[in-house]
């Protein structure tokens, strides 16, 4: 389902991929976060995206109430809090996303799916 923003001319209509894409540049920024993750269901193995490929990490679904729920797959940076990390992930993004669409958020999950040592 899309977002979808009523104006007084029309409509306006905010694809998820677009929201995908906005929320994983915001949340790479983020201190702590190394990257998305792909995880691999047939061996459970999980995978260091590049920057082109962050909606792999990702996922929006628009609710019945036009709000915005996601779910990030992360690996963050070793040594870091995990809590302060996903504290700043949550109030960057919510932040951010809300002004880019207009569309309110109502719940951001967030999985770590892995640690890495900052090179």
């Amino acid at each position: 389902m899309n977002g979808r923003i009523d104006s007084g001319l029309g409509q306006i209509v905010i694809d998820t991929d677009v929201i995908t894409t906005y929320a994983g540049s915001v949340a790479v920024e983020c201190f702590g976060i190394i990257g998305m993750a792909a995880v691999s269901m047939k061996d459970g193995l999980v995978k260091l995206l590049r920057r082109e490929s962050l909606q792999h990490g990702i996922s929006v679904m628009i609710t019945e109430e036009n709000k915005i729920r996601l779910n990030f797959h992360v690996i963050v940076a070793y040594g870091v809090n995990i809590s302060a990390i996903a504290d700043n992930l949550v109030s960057n993004v919510k932040y951010k996303v809300e002004a880019f669409t207009g569309l309110e958020i109502e719940k951001i999950n967030i999985y770590v799916e892995g640690v890495r040592a900052i090179d």
